[in-house]
């Protein structure tokens, strides 16, 4: 009887170890050589947002064109119609919501001395009658005022810096500048062209496993589509809800705090508890009874989010466990900071989808 032995190259689990050593090698090789990725770090970093935005704009945007082009109207037209959309709505909400917006920052800013005015009573309340609260309170106290006067001193040469800020911010309108011309011009590529990005993407496979790519694309990019376009929805009727309970209740500037807390809703998980401090704050010097209503109305308007708009409008797509998000913003939060938070819950996603539709192929194919 002949026993026949596989060799060793042959084998999945040396195949698997070779892989994940040239894996650490390559990791090793990049990490001594850093120079090498400096140019293309810096690469990315300059295209990096105004692709993301015109990625957002194209799913946005894209749903409005397939309509036009279903009804026998020129590709060209139908993209010249998404930008007159676009157009229209910023120029709306300029007209429309932008002088209540003025008039609310005006306000503020008139209001402002006497907002620091109370804080100060509140200080010298403090300081006079401390020998009153109990001893734990005021070593408490006497913490805080050690610590907030050793970061004063600490962050006294940032003055120096905020001298130099004229300069960051012409940077900064050069940067807008360069993004107002970018973006539509990715978008309009976008637009044009997205439906050869798969094609091209399969080409480069076997043709035997073209379709199991074309799955794995169509798959990805409707998740992507479903989140952007989900997301975008949410966090409008959140702010509306918002805007509504502030109105009720008469909370000052509420069409700023509830545009501050759409805007904060597109951070998972953390985004409703960012949006509520200002507000607080905000109620806490009109009214302290004011909180409390704040704090009802923020409830409120999660709980019909969390329950009623989000099941609704982004479906299932997703799937993911709330204890798997808290972790994956807390890692992304400490890795690369903002940009990590807003974008970690899509890039799961994504990756998701590819690793279960690459098991699910390796599950056929080995039967």
């Amino acid at each position: 009887m002949c026993l026949t032995v596989m060799p060793l190259t042959e084998k999945k689990w040396f195949r698997y170890m070779v892989a994940i050593i040239l894996f650490l090698l390559i990791v090793l090789l990049l990490k001594v050589n850093q120079f090498i990725l400096v140019p293309l770090w810096i690469f990315v970093q300059t295209i990096f947002l105004p692709f993301v935005l015109a990625g957002i704009l194209f799913y946005l945007c894209r749903p409005l064109v397939r309509w036009l082009e279903s009804k026998k109207v020129p590709k060209w037209i139908a993209i010249l119609g998404a930008y007159l959309a676009i157009t229209l709505f910023i120029y709306l909400l300029i007209r429309l919501v932008g002088p209540i917006i003025n008039d609310q920052l005006e306000t503020f800013v008139d209001n402002l001395p006497a907002m620091v005015s109370t804080v100060t009573e509140w200080i010298k309340y403090v300081q006079v009658n401390r020998s009153t609260f109990p001893d734990f309170v005021q070593e408490a106290i006497l913490n805080a005022s050690t610590e907030l006067e050793q970061r004063v001193k600490n962050n006294i040469g940032n003055i120096a810096n905020g001298i130099l800020g004229v300069f960051g911010f012409i940077g900064g309108f050069v940067n807008t500048i360069f993004y107002l011309v970018l973006v539509p011009f990715i978008l309009f590529y976008m637009l044009k062209d997205g439906h050869r990005f798969s094609p091209s993407v399969t080409n480069f496979f076997k043709k035997s496993k073209q379709d199991e790519i074309k799955e794995i694309l169509k798959d990805m990019d409707k998740t992507i589509s479903s989140y952007i376009q989900g997301q975008m929805l949410v966090s409008f009727i959140v702010g509306a809800l918002l805007y509504v309970g502030y109105l009720v209740i008469g909370l000052n500037y509420s069409l700023v705090l509830a545009l501050f807390g759409m805007l904060t809703n597109v951070i998972p998980f953390l985004g409703p508890f960012i949006a509520v401090i200002p507000a607080l704050l905000v109620a806490l010097f009109q009214e302290p009874i004011m909180v409390l209503y704040v704090a009802i109305i923020m409830v409120i308007a999660q709980q019909i989010e969390g329950n009623v708009i989000s099941p609704q409008v982004m479906g299932k797509t997703l799937n993911i466990h709330p204890l798997t998000i808290i972790v994956l913003i807390l890692t992304a939060g400490n890795l690369v900071g903002l940009l990590g938070v807003i974008f970690v819950i899509p890039v799961y996603s994504i990756v998701k989808v590819l690793i279960t539709r690459i098991i699910k192929i390796y599950k056929i194919n080995q039967e």
